[in-house]
C-alpha cells in the first residue's frame, strides 16, 4: 500500500524519466558526495553509529543495531530454551573448525571419546588456511631443541618466556611428524626426505614448509581427516551460551544455526574453545566498504588478484614483511606503510626485505581514509609527526591498487567474557590448556601465548583433547 507521499513522488518520477534518460547527470565532487552520504546513507551518518563499550573491539564505532546487540543481554533471556531437550549429545563439544579445533577433534577421536565440531562458517574457514612460509622444528640429525631454543631465544631479542619456549621447541619434532603421518605434503626430495631450509635467526636448516601454502596444505589435511573419520561437523552454527550444572561444571552449549535462526542444545562432558582470532582492522575511514575490493587481510589468498599492479602494505612487525616479500612474488611494486621510522621485524627478516628491490617503504605514516569508484583507487595518509596529509591515488592504466593490513590480531572472544578468566580478551590457560572452569579448555589462537603458528595451534589443540579425555575418565 502507497502512501499518498510515495504516490506523489512516483508522479514526479513519472514525469521527468524522458528527459531524464537523455541527460549526462554532473560528476559530484568527493566533497558533495561525503556531504549527501552523511545527511542520507545510514552507513555515514553519525547518529546511526554507536560507540562498543566491552570485548576486544572496545571503544570503535559500529551501527547502532549492532551496538544494541553486544551491550545487551544474553540472546536467551528472554527466549524459552528448554535445556532438557538435547538436539547433540557427546563427550568432547569443540566450538571453532580451524586448525586447533581440527586438531583437538582428531585427537579426541584418537582417544576413544565421543566428539562433535560446531563451527560458525564451514571447517577449515580459519586463519591457519593463510598461513604461508614455513614451520621450524629441529628434527634433523645435525641439529637439537637446544640449539633450536638458542637461535630462537637470542632472535627475539631475549623477549621471550623461557617455559614457553622450551614447549615449543621440545613439542614442534612431534607436531611435524604428526602431520606428516595425516598426510600433509611437506616438501621433500625423491627418496622421501623432508626438505629443509633456512629461517629468520636460524644456524641451522630446519624450516619445515609446503611451498608457500603450508596453513592451506595443513588445513586441508586436519580437514579431510576430520570427515574421513565421520566427526559430526555443525557448520553454520555458532555457540551462543556455555551451559553449566548445578555445580558450576561445564555441561554443553546453547547453539544457534545462523541460516535459520533455530536454537538448539548440546550436551558434552567437556568443551574445547577454538574459536581463534581474526585481523586487527586498519582503521581507516570507509575501510569496511572496500574488504574485499582492495583491501586484505592475506597475502596467500589475494596475492594473485594483484599482478603487476601497485601494492601497499601496512604494519612493521614479522608477519607485515614476511607478506610484504611475498606480494613482490606477484606485485610489481610493494611499499610498506609504518607509522615508526624503523620496523618492528626481526633483523634477519628485515635484512631480506631491504635487499628486495620491488619492496620500498613509507616510514612515519598511517592510512587516515580509502576511497574509490567500487574498488580501490584512492587513499589518504598523514604524517605521524607533521600531521601531513598525502594522497596516493591509483595509477591512470590501473585504476585500482592493493592495500592488504598486517597489524595483529583480535581474537573471537565476545561469548567468553565475563564467565572465562582473560587477558586483553585473550582466554588465560594452564600448559594443560585448563581454563578457569573445569572442563573448559582453550587451543590455538584465542589463548594468551607468546607464539601463534599452525604448528602451536595444532599442539593446542591435541593437548586439549587429551586433557579433555582425562577429564572424562576422571568423571566415570
Amino acid at each position: 500500500m502507497f502512501t499518498p507521499e510515495m504516490l506523489a513522488s512516483v508522479k514526479k518520477v513519472e514525469a521527468t524519466r524522458q528527459e531524464r534518460l537523455g541527460m549526462e547527470p554532473r560528476r559530484m565532487t568527493a566533497e558533495e558526495k561525503d556531504a549527501l552520504l552523511k545527511a542520507y546513507h545510514p552507513d555515514y551518518r553519525e547518529d546511526g553509529f554507536d560507540t562498543i563499550k566491552i570485548g576486544p573491539n572496545k571503544g570503535e564505532k559500529v551501527p547502532k543495531e549492532l551496538g544494541h546487540l553486544l551491550h545487551s543481554n544474553s540472546r536467551l533471556l528472554h527466549h524459552p530454551i528448554d535445556l532438557t531437550k538435547i538436539d547433540y549429545d557427546t563427550d568432547v563439544l569443540v566450538i571453532g573448525g580451524g586448525g586447533a579445533g581440527a586438531s583437538a577433534a582428531i585427537e579426541a577421536d584418537n582417544a576413544g571419546a565421543k566428539v562433535m565440531i560446531v563451527t560458525k562458517l564451514r571447517i577449515g574457514d580459519a586463519n591457519t588456511m593463510m598461513a604461508e612460509g614455513g614451520i621450524q622444528a629441529a628434527d634433523k640429525e645435525n641439529d637439537s631443541p637446544v640449539q633450536h631454543s638458542l637461535d630462537a631465544f637470542g632472535g627475539g631479542h631475549f623477549a621471550a618466556r623461557p617455559e614457553l619456549l622450551r614447549r615449543l621447541v621440545m613439542e614442534a619434532p612431534d607436531a611435524i611428524k604428526w602431520l606428516n603421518e595425516l598426510g600433509v605434503m611437506f616438501d621433500k626430495t625423491e627418496d622421501g626426505t623432508m626438505v629443509t631450509t633456512h629461517g629468520g635467526g636460524t644456524s641451522r636448516k630446519r624450516m619445515h614448509a609446503c611451498k608457500d601454502y603450508s596453513g592451506a596444505e595443513i588445513m586441508r589435511t586436519l580437514r579431510d581427516e576430520v570427515i574421513n573419520r565421520g566427526i559430526p561437523v555443525v557448520e553454520f552454527t555458532s555457540a551462543v551460551e556455555l551451559i553449566k550444572d548445578e555445580k558450576g561444571q561445564v555441561a554443553g552449549a546453547v547453539l544457534l544455526n545462523m541460516e535459520t535462526g533455530d536454537y538448539m542444545v548440546a550436551r558434552a562432558k567437556t568443551v574445547i574453545i577454538a574459536t581463534g582470532a581474526h585481523p586487527r582492522p586498519i582503521g581507516c575511514k570507509n575501510e569496511e566498504k572496500f574488504v574485499g575490493k582492495g583491501i586484505s587481510f592475506c597475502a596467500t589468498c589475494d596475492a594473485a588478484f594483484f599482478e603487476d599492479f601497485e601494492v601497499y602494505v601496512v604494519g612493521g612487525g614479522d608477519a607485515a614483511v614476511e607478506e610484504a616479500m611475498y606480494l613482490t612474488k606477484f606485485a610489481r611494486k610493494v611499499t610498506i606503510i609504518h607509522r615508526r621510522n624503523e620496523l618492528r621485524a626481526a633483523k634477519s627478516i628485515q635484512e631480506k626485505a631491504f635487499k628486495n628491490e620491488k619492496l620500498h617503504f613509507m616510514w612515519d605514516h598511517v592510512v587516515e581514509e580509502v576511497d574509490g569508484d567500487g574498488m580501490l583507487s584512492k587513499m589518504i595518509v598523514k604524517n605521524t609527526k607533521t600531521g601531513e596529509l598525502t594522497t596516493i591515488e591509483a595509477d591512470e592504466d590501473d585504476g585500482i591498487f592493493g592495500l592488504f593490513g598486517f597489524i595483529g590480531l583480535l581474537p573471537n572472544s565476545d561469548l567468553f567474557q565475563g564467565i572465562i578468566d582473560m587477558e586483553n580478551n585473550y582466554i588465560l590457560t594452564d600448559d594443560n590448556m585448563h581454563t578457569n572452569i573445569e572442563g573448559v579448555f582453550a587451543a590455538g589462537d584465542i589463548r594468551k601465548k607468546s607464539l601463534r603458528q599452525v604448528v602451536t595451534a595444532a599442539a593446542d589443540g591435541a593437548i586439549a583433547a587429551m586433557q579433555a579425555e582425562k577429564y572424562i575418565a576422571d568423571l566415570n
